[in-house]
């Protein structure tokens, strides 16, 4: 079930381009490499130009690993 629900939500966003060109996530021939490529393409540019970079890199996947999902759950009106 889950392998149709992706390929129908998959066709839909490609044939009515609601998925940009940079995006990446759930992108077909497209991967974290890429769009680490990507980035530093465009960061290296903007050095290259002279031009002030900041770069902040956030990681959540911790917080989602330690926290029960069952409170998580209890704690969502629109769930629980």
């Amino acid at each position: 079930m889950e392998e149709i629900i992706l390929s129908n939500l998959e066709m839909h966003l490609k044939y009515n381009t609601i998925m940009r060109h940079s995006q990446h996530g759930f992108a077909e021939e497209k991967s974290c490499l890429t769009a680490f490529i990507s980035f530093y393409e465009k960061v290296t540019c903007l050095v290259d130009e002279r031009k002030v970079v900041g770069v902040v890199f956030l990681d959540f996947s911790k917080a989602f690993d330690t926290v029960s999902h069952s409170i998580l759950l209890t704690s969502c009106p629109a769930v629980g």
